[in-house]
């Protein structure tokens, strides 16, 4: 009877230790390998190769020596640098070993961008450091409401982001000089690629998790060389961009944002959209453009305003007329976040707001300067006011040298004469 409840054999803790600390010895052994095939591989071996046999023994070690760190294209309502600066500097990293791409070209780019498809990965190497890029994209389905009709319908969306491994050892060392290294290396490779885009405003439900912005090339060919407009303003206006584009220590000495607002006025068809264009192309800015009408609260707005990239022209068209702005001494009886309001929008050009993002040139337009409210108008909101008149005759030949090629002709004289008795 006594056999029937004898306790099975169990290990002494001599020996329980004395495996462990051979399995442990054994461990730290394949983990010095592992650092040393490493060191041995960047010089010797190809990289094709090199990827092959870290990534087969990385595993061994993946779970106690990595950290992941996981970027996202957004934070928050705001465009996360880091996503973007990635995907960037990951498009000159792709070698043979990789098995999906996604290849894309836009109208009039000289260069295919070419960009790993979501589950694939890409390996680089950083001052011997060995690091991982993983593309991850997630679609989820969003419900939006349509309250005027009473109805609901499904929206897909994507969430993007990147997902990077390396050795726990090196955190510093890649939070300190490896990102700011992609940073700066895409920045560069963006400049000398830059083709400038014109943003407008996708189908808006107050879901940003995707961005609500969608984009194509500005393809305006409107230059300040091109354009029709007196050259004393047109050489004012070329001047004063210039210099705000240089002055962002002045900017944060005084205590400003680092933003400018422009006031095109003037009749329908003298060129405002044009010197828009040409603004952008001169500077290299994107254009955002943004259709007040389609925003129903002052929220809405805050939210399109962090949304929006450095080194951009944001342009609300026909201010006077795109939407019926409740007047500021009545914002305060209502929910203020819950309509739009022109307190909230002059929040947005020079409150607390405006100083979300860098390098920000703001342009309204309107046919009828008197009908908008003196508030918009002040220094800080538009600095500058910019009259877009009809045809004068510097204009005319302008026009006549983009049309005819004609650089004098015999009758400019006659034309001049004829444009100011009509003036």
């Amino acid at each position: 009877m006594s056999n029937m409840f004898a306790m099975p054999n169990v290990p002494s803790t001599t020996s329980v230790l004395s495996t462990y600390t051979a399995f442990a010895a054994s461990a730290m052994l394949v983990k010095t390998m592992l650092n040393e095939v490493q060191a041995m591989t960047s010089q010797l071996i190809p990289q094709k190769l090199q990827q092959k046999i870290l990534s087969s023994l990385g595993g061994l070690f993946r779970n106690s020596c990595q950290l992941t760190l996981i970027i996202e294209e957004y934070n928050g309502f705001s465009i996360n640098e880091i996503y973007q600066a990635s995907e960037v500097y990951l498009s000159t990293r792709i070698t043979p070993s990789i098995d999906q791409l996604k290849v894309s070209k836009a109208h009039r780019e000289k260069n295919l961008f070419v960009t790993i498809n979501k589950g694939q990965k890409i390996m680089d190497v950083f001052e011997g450091i060995h690091l991982v890029w993983e593309f991850v994209c997630k679609e989820t389905q969003n419900t939006v409401v349509d309250y005027e009709n009473y109805s609901e319908s499904t929206e897909k969306s994507e969430h993007r982001s990147v997902v990077l491994s390396f050795d726990k050892r090196y955190q510093e060392k890649v939070l300190k000089t490896y990102l700011p290294y992609v940073l700066e290396r895409s920045k560069a490779i963006k400049e000398e690629n830059k083709v400038v885009k014109l943003h407008s405003l996708g189908t808006f439900n107050g879901d940003f998790s995707g961005g609500p912005w969608g984009s194509i090339n500005l393809d305006h060919p409107s230059t300040f060389d091109t354009l029709a407009m007196d050259p004393i303003l047109k050489q004012e206006l070329m001047d004063d961009l210039d210099r705000f584009v240089k002055r962002r220590d002045f900017y944060k000495r005084i205590g400003k944002p680092w933003k400018r607002g422009y006031l095109l006025y003037g009749p329908p068809g003298t060129g405002k959209s044009s010197l828009i264009a040409a603004m952008a192309n001169h500077l290299k800015f994107d254009i955002y453009d943004l259709e007040l009408t389609s925003l129903r609260s002052n929220s809405d707005l805050r939210r399109l305003l962090t949304s929006t990239a450095n080194r951009s022209i944001l342009v609300i068209e026909d201010i006077d007329c795109s939407i019926e702005l409740q007047d500021r001494q009545y914002a305060g009886h209502n929910n203020g976040d819950s309509q739009l309001t022109l307190s909230g929008l002059l929040n947005f050009i020079d409150g607390l707001w405006s100083s979300c993002g860098d390098e920000r040139i703001i342009v309204f337009t309107t046919n009828h300067k008197d009908k908008l409210d003196p508030a918009l108008l002040r220094p800080g909101r538009m600095d500058m006011h910019i009259h877009m008149s009809y045809c004068t005759a510097s204009g005319f030949k302008i026009l006549a040298s983009n049309y005819l090629k004609i650089k004098s002709h015999c009758l400019f004289t006659v034309i001049e004469r004829l444009i100011r008795k009509w003036k």
